[in-house]
């Protein structure tokens, strides 16, 4: 069988120009075997690939950490590694989950017979190709062929979208999707992300139900339940993920959705053994072991915590998928456990990790309440008051968000129950709940934040019982049209707490009640404060947030 030259192959799979000039592809193989990689990288250099700028990796962790750290247009990835259990599907997981495999790459898994099914599976929602083993010259050509062919085709896009221009990046895929334009299906898929990511929930779900109805495709009704989740239908989202559940017992996107819808309904035991289902079908997903334990810490299952945390950190330690809030939550139960060997390991990782980011306020935070630990361990009571005491000084900061008032809590627990009497401590726990109960489902979590205190769940549910008061004293107060005293009462509430709630509920009020008021001193203290602190966020979860 005579081996087609780029151009050749171009034309005869009636392709253009899509292997016509490869002299700029940065390429990356990952195969641990090295006669294998010597073999892929002869090809792509064959296919006029310049010999360097293909990079080879032999382990998952290098493959890991060159996707991370580099862009490459082209990755031929072997299935299979032999230092780890790790796949190349998970490495496609991974990437995927953490936002950093690019549109424009071309990402081709090769594989044995044997594990042909599983790369299959995957082609269909992260992969553009697949290249079955023994490596043959033309099979390659023809798969790059065509998969850089649909990079083409779509450039228009994915030009959009590394200009950052989301809504006309969305609105050529709604476009290309209504016209039935060469790959409509894979450019609305990309349309229905970004309208997710744009808060287009309407839009976004109409989309995934039109793909649904045309190709039954499990993550198109995977998108539907987003998008109805995201919009906050949260039991018509259930119903969708059941459904899709049944059908797709392996489809682990779909646990994860559920997790998070259950998280949202209050149902943390469901929610957990949804989170537990995830991570059997990806047992080396760092960012659903992560999930699985953050969850599972809060919920006092302390045991199936540190063994699903420890797991993420050996496994992506060493990566920027992994969270630090997972060192905290282990030094947290090391503490416990009067483990200062372990507890100091955690501060160490988390001081390099902060090192490496000085400016990360969130890092900062984390290793000052592991250092506070550490202190108290080591019995330097008077050092520990002392930096404790400095804390709440940050609690009213716009950045200080419901994670490092999670991790606060937990520490004046511990230090608690250490026996160690802090008077303001009841006082702090107040005004962290008065900021962040922004609803039930996150009051439920402070609850069990503080399980075994009850005195602090005791005040974490009276402070949501107060903002609570608050709201619907306001909305009486308007309806008898005490307008102006309602809204002067409940923006000093929100200055005072600083709750994302009440100060959405101010906004809506002032909107509604815009022609009752006379003085615009209202107008402008709401809107400093919206400029301070946003919106109300999506309801939290468990799972990791933000990279440092």
């Amino acid at each position: 069988m005579h081996q087609l030259t780029p151009a050749n192959q171009a034309e005869e799979a009636g392709l253009g120009p899509a292997l016509e000039d490869l002299r700029s592809a940065r390429a990356l193989v990952v195969d641990a075997n090295p006669t294998s990689r010597s073999i892929l990288r002869g090809i792509l250099i064959d296919l006029g690939v310049k010999a360097e700028k293909v990079r080879q990796a032999g382990r998952y962790s290098e493959a890991r950490s060159e996707l991370e750290h580099h862009q490459y247009d082209i990755v031929l990835c072997d299935y299979h590694f032999q230092e780890t259990a790790q796949t190349g599907a998970d490495l496609v997981d991974e990437l995927r989950l953490a936002n950093l495999l690019p549109y424009t790459t071309v990402f081709i898994m090769v594989t044995s017979e044997a594990s042909y099914g599983r790369v299959a599976e995957a082609a269909e929602f992260a992969l553009d190709s697949y290249l079955l083993k023994p490596h043959n010259h033309n099979n390659l050509a023809r798969r790059l062929a065509a998969a850089r062919h649909r990079k083409m085709a779509l450039s228009d896009i994915f030009q959009a979208l590394q200009e950052e221009d989301y809504q006309l990046a969305a609105n050529l895929c709604q476009a290309r999707f209504d016209t039935r334009a060469e790959y409509w299906v894979y450019a609305a898929r990309i349309g229905g992300e970004l309208m997710l990511r744009l808060g287009r929930h309407d839009d976004a779900r109409k989309l995934f139900e039109a793909l649904d109805a045309t190709k039954a495709l499990p993550w198109a009704r995977l998108g539907i339940a987003r998008a109805q989740l995201d919009g906050g239908n949260v039991a018509p989202a259930r119903r969708t993920l059941e459904s899709l559940i049944v059908d797709n017992p392996s489809y682990a996107d779909a646990y994860d959705v559920m997790g998070r819808a259950l998280f949202q309904s209050g149902d943390f035991e469901q929610a957990f053994e949804t989170y537990k289902k995830a991570v059997e079908v990806t047992p080396s997903s760092v960012s659903r072991l992560q999930k699985l334990g953050m969850l599972a810490f809060h919920m006092g299952k302390r045991e199936e915590a540190a063994k699903a945390l420890q797991r993420a950190s050996t496994l992506g330690g060493m990566s920027s998928m992994f969270d630090y809030q997972s060192l905290v939550l282990l030094a947290l139960h090391h503490f416990e456990h009067k483990d200062g060997k372990e507890l100091q390991k955690c501060v160490n990782q988390l001081m390099q990790a902060h090192q490496k980011a000085p400016r990360s306020t969130r890092l900062r935070r984390m290793y000052e309440v592991l250092n506070i630990l550490s202190l108290m361990l080591q019995r330097q009571v008077a050092e520990v008051v002392r930096r404790v005491k400095n804390l709440p000084r940050e609690f009213a900061t716009p950045d200080f968000d419901m994670e490092a008032a999670g991790n606060v809590m937990s520490l004046l627990i511990r230090l608690s129950n250490s026996e160690l009497e802090l008077p303001d401590a009841e006082m702090w726990i107040t005004r962290l709940a008065q900021r962040f109960c922004i609803s039930k489902a996150m009051t439920d979590m402070f609850c069990m934040i503080s399980s075994t205190k009850p005195r602090y769940q005791d005040l974490v549910r009276e402070a949501y019982a107060h903002i609570m008061d608050i709201a619907g004293q306001t909305l009486a107060r308007c309806k008898t049209g005490d307008v102006g005293g309602a809204l002067q009462d409940l923006l000093r509430h929100a200055e005072q707490t600083s709750n994302i709630k009440l100060i959405d509920l101010t906004d809506m009020v002032l909107q509604r009640y815009r022609s009752h008021l006379t003085s615009p001193e209202l107008e402008i203290r709401v809107l400093a404060l919206r400029k301070k602190y946003g919106r109300l966020p999506p309801p939290a979860v468990a799972q990791p947030a933000k990279a440092g």
